[in-house]
């Protein structure tokens, strides 16, 4: 059964993650066969119009060239209101309207997939710092911020969120007090926008508070191959079937 592919982003009014998932769509589509070569994005928000009217669309387009099947990708790395309600919701009304016309499956979300941990500890290989903080956006959805909390375990670094606490002015100070002088922090977030830019504007002022201890920002996790391979690995993990 040939398949479409849809990758579902949270979406932005800054015009750079627009670029970047694009990118990253079209290493996603390098690994397809010729016989599954329709990918597409879409946005959670954002857009002129609602996720679900995004997904009736492309799914007509998958339709009109054969495709049976379509994969919706959320490319969220946490498991939030947005993956655990949001999404869940457009995608069943959009399976309503379709009519079953298509059948429809979901795969994990971006964050669950094991590999991110592989990508980061690379990352972190790249970095010299005497202790790293692993900044993410956060939730306050009960449990969601559990899987940072277990891969910052695993990793040997700190935990800090942009949205909730601990936030990473608090992290930072806590790591200046126990004496170290060398601190990485690295964002947990795909690509570049307006909150990557926040979290500099942040780093910059923690500097200026804190001159004799040197921060290191690391870039977001970004476009590459590596990540086209990890979206690879959900669209072909157990799906949750829809419609």
């Amino acid at each position: 059964m040939s398949s479409a592919y849809l990758l579902v982003s949270h979406g932005s009014r800054d015009p750079r993650p627009d670029v970047a998932i694009q990118q990253l769509a079209n290493l996603f589509s390098d690994k397809l066969t010729k016989s599954e070569n329709l990918v597409g994005v879409a946005t959670l928000e954002c857009n002129t119009q609602p996720l679900n009217q995004q997904i009736q669309d492309f799914s007509q387009k998958a339709l009109s060239c054969g495709c049976k099947c379509l994969k919706i990708l959320p490319l969220f790395l946490l498991p939030g209101v947005h993956v655990m309600s949001d999404i869940p919701a457009e995608v069943e009304l959009a399976a309503q309207r379709l009519g079953g016309s298509i059948k429809i499956e979901v795969a994990p979300y971006l964050g669950s997939n094991g590999r991110l941990e592989k990508l980061i500890t690379q990352i972190m290989g790249t970095m010299t710092a005497e202790r790293v903080i692993l900044l993410a956006h956060g939730s306050r959805r009960p449990g969601s911020l559990q899987p940072i909390e277990t891969m910052a375990e695993n990793l040997g670094v700190v935990a800090a969120y942009w949205s909730v606490e601990p936030s990473l002015e608090v992290k930072v100070k806590e790591l200046v007090v126990a004496g170290y002088q060398q601190i990485a922090i690295l964002p947990y977030f795909l690509f570049p926008g307006g909150i990557s830019d926040a979290i500099a504007e942040c780093v910059e002022k923690l500097q200026l508070q804190f001159p004799g201890v040197k921060l290191k920002l690391a870039a977001p996790l970004g476009v590459s191959k590596e990540m086209a391979d990890v979206i690879w690995d959900l669209a072909t993990q157990g799906e949750k079937v829809v419609g």
